[in-house]
């Protein structure tokens, strides 16, 4: 039963409508709902863990070489080294380029604070670059212009699960001799013309956290590269620089995949095209809902990428007139989970002020930060659950469906019908005569 929800926040402008329209909603849909997929593969993950235990294999096990392989033919490199988590990654990423102090790294500001803390970490210098207010991504010209002889490396950000613009990137780092270190947490299985994220710059960075689309039971990570060089080395620095046992050939750090971990990474992984595909399906579906209501003036919705796959890691829309707050309150009290991501700009965050970036500086990334909101979007996501995310938004800013307005309008129009072809008295007085919609349970 689809009850109807009561809540006080709903504040539509013609109350009669608002009682028929609010019998469509859910009282909650979630965020996220990690619980749908578990219990679809609950009986492989318990014995893939209890297989690990039983054999007394925890850290960089069987499992985790198979795991590893497999990734590797997935996505078309020839190595992905797995490590601790998809920070670890970054941070390796740049070890194996031996980025130092003084050293500046360009990278995106509107993306999570790992992508720079890995930066400040090797006490390199984060160069933030604006975004490109359609997708989100870093702007290649604003990478290009920030290009000095101190920068040592780019990291664009294939943020929400669309790759960034690999074409225009990727000539802007060769000419300059700078190696591109591909931020993927968000976008495995992403491609470009064909080819995945991961394999399109020197190394790609990847995580497992749980809500990510390939995501394991609590922190996870790896790296993929199609050099045999930078492989050798990312295996060596994940391991505190150690080769053979107990002798150091540099000074590394402790990252390494549990085995726990790989198990259930591996019982997923023969499912994550299938769960990609999911998400791209919702995608489309927010779009046809978002294009039944009157909410251009509103709302941007997030468009596809047609250079490549866009795996919907999140999907974001953009709020107009400073409502984005108050809109995603009204969601709140209507049940329906959102996120913002993300709310401070890394140029402006408290612990990067030493580095003189103040407001205005990055105009589009400012501003993104004031009008994005994330709407569920995983691949166990229900039509019903996408219906009422939608509806409440237009709820919130009494927009109305068009396609029952251009409906209601051609009943009007329409001439009387005669008493003759109506149907007895009493099934026109009773409503009996099949309507679906008049029938809730």
């Amino acid at each position: 039963m689809i009850r109807t929800n009561t809540s006080p926040s709903a504040n539509l402008a013609d109350p009669s409508v608002a009682s028929d329209e609010t019998q469509r909603f859910l009282p909650q849909v979630g965020l996220l709902a990690l619980d749908r997929q578990y219990a679809t593969l609950r009986n492989e993950i318990r014995a893939a863990i209890e297989r690990v235990c039983d054999s007394g294999r925890f850290i960089l096990g069987p499992d985790v070489t198979d795991l590893e392989t497999e990734l590797a033919r997935l996505l078309g490199v020839p190595h992905a080294i797995s490590c601790a988590s998809g920070s670890d990654s970054l941070l390796l990423a740049l070890m194996a380029f031996d980025i130092k102090a003084g050293d500046e790294v360009i990278l995106p500001s509107y993306t999570f604070f790992a992508t720079a803390s890995a930066v400040t970490r090797l006490g390199a210098v984060p160069i933030f670059a604006d975004i490109d207010p359609d997708t989100y991504l870093v702007s290649p010209a604003d990478v290009k212009r920030k290009i000095s002889r101190r920068t040592k490396a780019i990291i664009p950000v294939h943020l929400f699960g669309r790759t960034a613009d690999i074409d225009a990137l990727m000539p802007i780092a060769n000419s300059a001799g700078i190696p591109v270190i591909e931020d993927a947490a968000q976008s495995i299985l992403s491609t470009w013309h064909g080819r995945c994220s991961g394999g399109l710059g020197d190394i790609g960075c990847f995580s497992f956290y749980p809500t990510k689309n390939l995501g394991g039971v609590g922190d996870g990570g790896f790296m993929t590269t199609t050099r045999d060089d930078l492989a050798a080395k990312l295996k060596l620095l994940r391991v505190h620089g150690m080769e053979p046992r107990y002798y150091h050939q540099v000074v590394g750090i402790n990252s390494r995949l549990d085995s726990i971990q790989a198990a259930v990474l591996r019982v997923k992984l023969p499912h994550l095209d299938r769960w990609t595909i999911g998400r791209q399906e919702n995608a489309a579906h927010y779009a046809e809902l978002f294009a039944e209501y009157d909410l251009d003036r509103h709302v941007t919705v997030p468009t596809d990428e047609p250079r490549g796959r866009h795996v919907w890691n999140q999907f974001v829309v953009r709020i107009a007139g400073g409502q984005r707050d108050a809109l995603r309150t009204h969601l709140a009290k209507c049940g329906v989970g959102t996120e913002i991501y993300y709310p401070v700009p890394l140029h402006l965050q408290k612990c990067f002020a030493h580095l003189g970036w103040g407001v205005g500086d990055l105009p589009e990334t400012e501003k993104a930060a004031l009008e994005t909101l994330a709407l569920p979007i995983y691949p166990e996501l229900r039509p019903e659950e996408q219906e009422t995310v939608v509806g409440r938004i237009a709820e919130f800013f009494h927009a109305p469906h068009l396609r029952r307005r251009a409906e209601e309008r051609v009943k009007a129009d329409a001439p009387a019908e005669s008493p003759l072809k109506a149907g007895p008295h009493f099934l026109r007085t009773m409503k009996a005569v099949g309507r679906a919609d008049d029938v809730r349970c």
